[in-house]
């Protein structure tokens, strides 16, 4: 198994990014949230998990392990791939997805592509007991070179920078950083920071609808 990959960042996509390691370059698939962390020519260390099919080799890659262990234990519930188990953690944080299962929030799963009520409450049946308590979520402490919880001043530079590096236009990326600086200020009263990772998926719902 490919536990991680350390390397330069050599492209980045809507679905994941290539990390050179060794002058080989890796195809990794990733969510948007860590996706907003990279940016092409630094240095990037992912968690990653190796899925292997028949006639594929997928390489999927998360900002730190704890997310990596919980992407691979929601394969363990029954109709869940890792497709499936990508998409919750692109819609949830890890911690959300503990809260969400252990308090039995249909809703709060349901939100995630794929999932209807009867997948929703499948999860939560199966997994309530095997995700751990809310308080055992390390997401919040951010590895090194990967914040997962970016300064207020920068915020609009960073968003901007990261759906540019996405592939939409400059232009775009700034009316979708105006239409979601509201989002921000509400971030920055409630916590004193902003979340990238949230206001880019925001982000890419406006862009994906325009």
């Amino acid at each position: 198994m490919i536990a991680s990959v350390n390397g330069r960042v050599a492209a980045v996509s809507p679905d994941g990014a290539v990390v050179e390691v060794g002058g080989v370059g890796l195809a990794v698939q990733c969510t948007p949230g860590t996706i907003a962390r990279l940016q092409v020519g630094e240095t990037a260390r992912l968690s990653t998990s190796l899925v292997v099919r028949e006639d594929s080799l997928t390489l999927y890659g998360f900002a730190d392990d704890d997310e990596r262990s919980l992407f691979e234990l929601l394969q363990t519930a029954n109709g869940v791939g890792p497709r499936l188990a990508q998409a919750v953690l692109a819609i949830h944080p890890p911690r959300e997805v503990r809260r969400a299962v252990s308090m039995a929030d249909v809703k709060a799963l349901m939100q995630v592509p794929g999932i209807g009520k009867k997948g929703a409450e499948r999860l939560i049946l199966e997994l309530r007991d095997r995700l751990g308590s809310i308080n055992s979520d390390t997401s919040l402490d951010a590895p090194a070179g990967l914040p997962s919880v970016a300064p207020v001043a920068p915020w609009r530079d960073q968003l901007s920078s990261a759906l540019v590096s996405l592939g939409w236009t400059p232009k775009e990326a700034d009316a979708a950083v105006v239409q979601l600086a509201p989002v921000a200020d509400e971030q920055i009263v409630a916590s004193g920071s902003v979340e990238i990772a949230v206001l880019l998926r925001q982000a890419l719902q406006l862009l994906g609808r325009s």
